[in-house]
């Protein structure tokens, strides 16, 4: 891959993970995290599920190529803090595919975090056994 190749570049992020994407509008092996994507994510369902905004989106996988770093978070927030990363980095490069992506929910910035722990308390919710004697 040459330095001088055009990417479209966003971020999507999922809970505590955070991943930048470089979207390439050219055939090559997808980088996670300077590992190959396929190697790392070797189950056939994650592949399909991190490609799931270019299908959407009507275009076909084998035509692009991304790299991307993730921080934080686990494997599967990870994967679908990159899901946004491509469906945003595609807006980008095709702004006409917007409406395919929004219904399709990929635009979406999932909210949900976990909860902090509070005083007194095991967990965030969760107190000490009561004890009637």
């Amino acid at each position: 891959m040459a330095a001088a190749e055009k990417y479209f570049y966003a971020i999507g992020r999922r809970k505590t993970s955070s991943v930048t994407v470089r979207l390439f509008n050219i055939e090559g092996k997808s980088k996670f995290n300077d590992k190959d994507f396929d190697k790392l994510y070797t189950s056939e369902v994650h592949q399909k599920k991190a490609l799931v905004p270019f299908v959407q989106a009507g275009l076909d996988p084998k035509e692009y190529m991304f790299t991307a770093k993730a921080v934080g978070g686990g494997k599967n927030s990870q994967l679908e803090a990159l899901m946004l990363g491509i469906s945003r980095a595609i807006i980008k490069q095709l702004p006409e595919k917007k409406g395919d992506l929004k219904k399709a929910g990929l635009l979406t910035r999932d909210p949900r975090m976990v909860e902090r722990k509070k005083a007194g308390l095991r967990k965030a919710r969760k107190a000490e056994q009561y004890s009637k004697r």
